[in-house]
């Protein structure tokens, strides 16, 4: 079989690593691929969001499967193109692909369906959401409603913050159209964890729970990133909370879109507050999670390329198995000033004595410069182990990283510190 995945960051290494494993791939492309995926097929020099010509490009290498990375090409229909042209690709078609974006539809359609979410309000004026906050109280969470790079949600301590928070996304329109309309949501409590499972119209299997750190800083400081590090599986939940995220959260969601005309296929990906009264949806996503992929597919027992396959063909295999023995963690390197400005162009040492049969270094914000890998992203690298334990899986994780060098490279020392 021939695959092409779409993106460049360290979710789509990690999924070029999951598909590269497998026995039935013959040919791997990567459009437009970083300075780590060129090692595990062929770098494309396609943007994401071309889709015209990754269209073409499918059609020209005869390419049995195309799995799609980032977010915004869904939202935008990159997989009823691919259809419609006759084309396997794994991933919801744009009508689906609603629920990540567009925060408002999602909130609508959990409260049409009956999924545990946090109480919201929707607002399109500035002064109407002011005086909301003023009325309510803080805490509150306030989200743009569009797709916003992860950026487009702040946790309110205060009545202040939620005002600078409203400011920032409709006045400033820090996100533009993304920031037109937006949430007001009560502020959960509890602990997040992050669920994956691989849907098609009426099946699902769910990987296990995941834990990211969406913080900058140890301790959770600082500003929100798209993730420094994540561990999987989450010892906190137990065997009948999964159960109960399964059917009460994902199935339900599933029969929910069949329900509504928009069946779905592809990953679901759903962000949830284990609660004293039970697990609530923060947010959904339709594709992998970054940095979760990474420590995800290590513990996947069986062939990613098949079960993606087969999902997009509107099957979901039987004998599915994850590793029951397994850990997973890992830890984000990012360039000194991420979230902020960063600089790019620093030479990275040390990657081949990083790796062992135990632990992998997925690229992220890197190019080549010859034979030379250089930085150039505010993420740089995501070093993933696994073992029989956590607290093993970390430590090899950041064995792996102390043998990593660049210029200004930073990350968080206390990754999966929480529940060791």
């Amino acid at each position: 079989m021939k695959a092409l995945v779409v993106g460049s960051g360290g979710r789509e290494h990690a999924l070029a690593w999951g598909i590269s494993r497998s026995p039935n791939l013959s040919k791997l492309f990567i459009a437009p691929g970083n300075g780590g995926t060129d090692r595990l097929g062929e770098n494309v020099s396609i943007p994401a969001d071309d889709v015209t010509a990754l269209l073409e490009f499918a059609g020209k290498e005869s390419v049995d499967l195309t799995v799609i990375g980032p977010e915004a090409p869904l939202v935008e229909g990159v997989v009823d193109r691919f259809r419609e042209a006759g084309r396997a690709c794994f991933g919801p078609a744009q009508a689906a692909a609603r629920l990540e974006g567009s925060k408002v539809f999602a909130k609508m359609f959990m409260k049409r369906h009956g999924i545990p979410t946090a109480d919201f309000e929707v607002f399109d004026n500035a002064d109407a959401a002011c005086a909301y906050v003023r009325e309510k109280g803080a805490p509150l969470v306030i989200k743009a409603d569009g797709l916003a790079a992860g950026k487009g949600v702040f946790v309110a301590e205060s009545v202040q913050d939620a005002e600078s928070a409203i400011d920032e996304i409709m006045v400033r329109k820090a996100f533009g159209e993304s920031g037109r309309t937006l949430l007001i949501e009560e502020r959960l409590v509890g602990r997040e964890v992050s669920v994956h499972a691989i849907c098609s119209v009426e099946r699902a299997v769910m990987f296990p729970p995941a834990q990211d750190h969406k913080r900058v800083y140890d301790g959770d400081k600082g500003p929100n990133t798209g993730g420094m590090g994540a561990y999987a599986p989450v010892p906190f939940v137990t065997a009948t909370q999964h159960e109960e995220i399964f059917e009460s959260i994902i199935m339900k969601t599933l029969k929910g879109m069949r329900r509504d005309g928009t069946p779905y296929t592809g990953v679901l990906y759903a962000g949830l507050m284990m609660t004293d009264s039970g697990p609530k949806v923060l947010e959904f996503n339709v594709r992998f999670g970054d940095p979760e992929t990474q420590v995800l597919l290590p513990m996947l027992d069986g062939d990613l390329l098949d079960l993606l396959t087969e999902a997009a063909e509107g099957r979901i295999p039987k004998d599915v198995r994850f590793y029951g023995d397994r850990c997973a963690a890992t830890v984000v390197m990012a360039s000194d000033g991420y979230p902020g400005l960063y600089e790019k162009g620093a030479v990275i040492s040390g990657l081949a004595d990083t790796l062992d049969d135990n632990r992998v270094v997925f690229h992220a914000g890197t190019v080549l410069d010859g034979d030379k890998v250089i930085t150039s992203g505010g993420r740089v690298l995501a070093v993933t182990a696994w073992g029989p334990s956590l607290s093993e899986a970390i430590g090899h994780a950041y064995e792996g990283v102390d043998r990593i060098r660049f210029d200004g490279a930073f990350y968080r020392k206390d990754i999966g510190r929480k529940v060791l």
